[in-house]
């Protein structure tokens, strides 16, 4: 028994076909993937015998006369892997099957960012998602900064302060499970391309407001990490605003201006309140108080710049806007969009904005895409 990465090209081509544009009959699968409708009899059998796929009937609708066509599906339930969420603070954990459907979740507490901690946190994480669970094909961990998803490592992440760490090799021999590594907000990409609201889309962006601002590209049909494994960093471009230190060293970039620390800083400033967390920045802010309004306003302004150079400059079907911060849109959206509209070019205006709330959990289970991707999708 083989698994399909291991079978014959044309079997691993239909079988990722599959897994992200199924369920589909076999002459729609011929259609897709180019190979004959004999081809597709042939390398679906084996792929059929070792219940890597199945057939689950037939299309909705069809009554065309003749023998009937009959849906073709992966079986979900084949594999399972385990995606981990690395914060500042907290590891979020799922197990998910090969469609990323979360099957258990849990959650661990970071007491320190020491590199060795936060493996033996990780293991300890992925030890109790796995218990009493079917083999565990692989491990998706992802990590906000600056990561190189091919050889497993962290070249810089800002609020774990890592430099150089070989997170995927510690994990993998922590674990015992091929281990995976990924920026975060790419990793949700992914899961947004294969399951989520990019699925069908040749072109899309995810933008994320949170802790920091990420954005992940998603072009024909791949998730764009650029030559140098940096992809998609709006929150980095350079939009004025503010003179404050952007975590990367520079000033006025976007994270420096719409970050929720960002945001609570500068309503701290305007009110002389030290202590003033984003929680309160959000009340006052519904209030109508200016020293909080002005803050949102400032990110607003910052996150419509960042979208429409975005779409100015690779002009994606649909923007997905998530993360924490879009728990307080309503603060800010306005703001975006005159500030989007004002700068698009063209017809790029009338891409499509969607706000997507995503629990932590979901970010997760981007983990847990990637290492299936790894695996079963590579390349």
């Amino acid at each position: 028994m083989s698994a399909p990465h291991e079978q014959p090209p044309a079997a691993s081509l239909v079988f990722q076909t599959l897994l992200t544009q199924g369920p589909l009959t076999r002459a729609e699968l011929g259609r897709r993937t180019g190979l004959s409708s004999g081809a597709v009899t042939k390398v679906s059998t084996p792929l059929l015998a070792d219940g890597w796929i199945s057939e689950i009937g037939r299309p909705t609708g069809d009554r065309q006369p003749g023998r009937p066509a009959t849906l073709v599906a992966v079986r979900a339930e084949r594999a399972h892997f385990v995606g981990v969420k690395v914060t500042a603070d907290e590891l979020i954990g799922v197990r998910a099957d090969l469609t990323a459907t979360e099957l258990a979740s849990d959650r661990a507490a970071l007491h320190s960012r020491d590199v060795g901690a936060v493996v033996r946190a990780i293991s300890g994480l992925v030890g109790r998602l796995t218990a009493g669970a079917d083999r565990v094909h692989g491990v998706g961990v992802t990590v906000a900064g600056d990561v190189d998803g091919l050889t497993g490592t962290v070249r810089y992440s800002p609020f774990l302060d890592w430099h150089g760490v070989e997170l995927g090799r510690l994990v993998e021999t922590a674990t015992g499970i091929p281990t995976v590594i990924d920026n975060d907000v790419r990793a949700l990409t992914v899961a947004e391309q294969w399951f989520g609201s990019g699925a069908g889309l040749s072109s899309f962006a995810l933008v994320t407001v949170g802790a920091g601002i990420g954005c992940g590209i998603s072009l024909d049909g791949r998730v764009v990490t650029g030559a140098h494994g940096v992809a998609g960093e709006i929150g980095h471009l350079p939009v004025g605003g503010s003179d404050r230190v952007c975590t990367c060293g520079n000033t006025g970039c976007v994270e420096a201006v719409a970050s929720a620390r960002a945001i609570v800083d500068q309503v701290r400033q305007n009110t002389g309140d030290s202590t003033l967390t984003l929680q309160d920045a959000v009340r006052l802010g519904r209030r109508g108080d200016a020293a909080a309004t002005g803050a949102f306003t400032a990110a607003g302004r910052a996150l419509g710049l960042a979208i429409a150079s975005v779409v100015n400059l690779f002009g994606p079907q649909r923007v997905i806007i998530s993360g924490e911060g879009v728990a307080s849109y309503d603060l800010f959206a306005e703001r975006i969009q005159e500030t989007f509209t004002a700068q698009a070019f063209g017809a790029a205006a009338d891409c499509d904005l969607v706000v997507r709330p995503l629990p932590f959990e979901a970010w997760a289970r981007g983990g847990a895409a990637v290492a299936a991707q790894r695996l079963f999708a590579p390349g």
